[in-house]
């Protein structure tokens, strides 16, 4: 494994504002390939954006300010290129990252990465039995082996603790990417907000096929 210093001069040209700026689907289907970082006292995690869901509040009733502004989702109002974590079913958090103008209430949901470095790190929070496909494979597990709770929300993404970079290693090819329904939610659900990179075994749900 590479020197945790070299891997922070890898990844550590975050997005630019002006990123999260965009409409937020295309910010959803722009953070595929992307690498997602996180450093702690513990220690450094990075992986490689695998899947995205957007959400858009003022059009989508499954979005979670549809109804208005609470004290739960007040940070989808804020600025964008912060971290929207929010806590669900009792046991899981999930990351979003905020996009659009400050008062939209729009964010991008992040489904799962696929695991580039500190593993061992990722495998300690998560089991040390877990397979590496399934260390970040889904909202909960991703925000797990991240270490992100709702301490984090509202996060700036151009910070040192949480961010989002172009990946270290250049792609052999263009990517693939699906536009297929979002999963897990009960309404709006037939749209086709839901991105992922075709044939990659760490998405969330079953491989998605181009």
């Amino acid at each position: 494994m590479r020197d945790i210093d070299d891997l922070v001069c890898a990844v550590r040209e975050s997005l630019p504002r002006a990123f999260y700026e965009q409409p937020t689907l295309s910010v959803a289907r722009g953070l595929i390939g992307k690498t997602l970082a996180r450093r702690t006292d513990d220690g450094m995690v990075a992986g490689m954006i695998v899947e995205t869901e957007g959400y858009i509040s003022p059009v989508d009733p499954a979005a979670h300010a549809y109804r208005g502004r609470s004290a739960r989702n007040a940070t989808m109002f804020g600025p964008p290129g912060h971290a929207y974590v929010y806590f669900t079913y009792g046991m899981h958090y999930c990351l979003n990252v905020v996009t659009e103008a400050e008062g939209v209430a729009a964010a991008v949901l992040i489904r799962a990465i696929e695991p580039r470095e500190g593993i061992a790190l990722m495998r300690a929070r998560r089991g040390e039995r877990i397979a590496e496909r399934d260390l970040a494979r889904g909202p909960g597990r991703l925000c797990a082996a991240l270490g992100l709770t709702t301490a984090d929300d509202g996060t700036d993404l151009l910070g040192d603790a949480l961010w989002i970079a172009d990946s270290p290693m250049p792609h052999d090819e263009p990517l693939r990417i699906a536009a297929t329904p979002r999963i897990g939610i009960t309404q709006a659900t037939d749209w086709p907000w839901r991105f992922a990179l075709v044939g990659s075994p760490y998405v969330s749900a079953k491989d998605v096929k181009g």
